[in-house]
């Protein structure tokens, strides 16, 4: 048996901040299993919030300037988070944080220099993990799916709520994995104009009042008749469905109507799976913590949804990004074709040694 101890480090489109995952992972025979040792969650001051949702328009210097700064303030907060739990890692994978993603372009840009990141912390770090599968012809994305397959392969469907909603299950010895449609990267946008951070327990969404014309409009939109493979990034939902929020509907209403839209794509693409009655639906992800969002998706699904511990529902992405640095250590494959349309899995991850030489 195999054994690495590794930490994953998750930045996601809803900005409320970076999750640390430290996972003990044990490979016997290509089966892995996995334990959450420790994990903690930092959350983005104002000056990040600002920051990083600015960077898109700022300057080609800001975005070089940014991509070493974040590394820095990573790294600071990754090493804070060593001390205090006494780890050391034999790996720290890093997500960074998504500032383009235009797969149509074949681009895909996240931030967080390496080398910063492992000169705080004087560990091995693997990062940019999406370009090598964009250099391949992929979407660079979904990621999550390697890890769904050999760490949750026990459910049939997986479904992430975060700033968007992702699926991943298998269709005979395929994996088939896309984006769905977007959740807290719209529902948040809205509850801030409301003065809250976010939809506490769906409560707006259950109060108000769906606009039915809205929510044809959504529906409607291209990206749900395109098959996979198929992601969404920021640029998407600025392009497509903030036009759509008309101001004379009350934003309560938007939440909604955004909340139900987002329930009928969910549960559109678990019926859509054509798996048997008695299948389980894994749904992890901040949007798993919206009990309205999760009472409609059950509503329209023809399946169960199942929400594991709330350590698991926070942390499987950072959970995750831990396992594909540990992949990433091994020299295996640790993205999937199927899901990201590239012309053949890889080994993705950029390598950076913090640590002294033994010589």
């Amino acid at each position: 048996m195999n054994t690495y101890k590794a930490i994953g480090v998750m930045s996601g489109t809803s900005l409320d901040g970076i999750d640390l995952a430290y996972v003990e992972f044990n490979e016997n025979q290509g089966e892995w299993n996995y334990q959450l040792i420790a994990h903690d969650s930092k959350a983005y001051s104002l000056h990040w919030k600002n920051k990083l949702s600015s960077l898109p328009q700022g300057s080609a210097l800001e975005l070089a300037k940014t991509h070493n700064d974040y590394g820095k303030y990573t790294g600071t907060i990754i090493n804070d988070f060593l001390i205090k739990h006494q780890v050391k890692p034999d790996i720290i994978g890093v997500h960074g944080h998504t500032i383009f993603h235009q797969p149509q372009i074949s681009l895909t840009t996240q931030i967080g220099n390496g080398a910063f990141i492992a000169t705080a912390t004087k560990s091995l770090v693997a990062c940019d993990f999406r370009s090598m599968d964009v250099a391949l012809q992929g979407q660079g994305a979904p990621l999550v799916p390697i890890g769904d397959k050999l760490l949750y392969g026990t459910y049939p469907i997986r479904i992430n709520l975060g700033g968007f909603a992702n699926i991943s299950y298998q269709d005979q010895n395929k994996t088939v994995a896309y984006d769905i449609c977007p959740v807290n990267i719209v529902l948040n946008f809205l509850a801030q104009k409301m003065g809250k951070q976010f939809d506490k327990d769906g409560e707006i969404a259950r109060n108000g009042q769906i606009n039915h014309a809205l929510l044809t409009q959504l529906n409607k939109l291209k990206h749900y008749k395109t098959p996979s493979p198929k992601s969404l990034g920021k640029e998407w939902v600025e392009q497509h469905i903030f036009p759509l929020l008309k101001k004379e509907i009350a934003t309560s209403d938007l939440i909604s109507t955004i909340s139900e839209h987002s329930a009928q794509q969910i549960a559109f693409s678990i019926n859509n799976t054509n798996l048997k009655q008695g299948s389980k639906v894994l749904l992890t992800g901040g949007g798993a913590f919206n009990k309205h969002l999760i009472e409609r998706i059950q509503h329209y699904s023809s399946l169960s949804i199942l929400l594991p511990s709330s350590e698991e529902i926070d942390m499987k992405e950072a959970i995750i990004f831990a396992f594909l640095g540990v992949l990433r250590l091994r020299n295996n494959h640790n993205t999937i074709r199927h899901a990201t349309g590239a012309l053949e899995d890889c080994i993705s991850g950029a390598l950076y040694e913090g640590r002294k030489s033994n010589k």
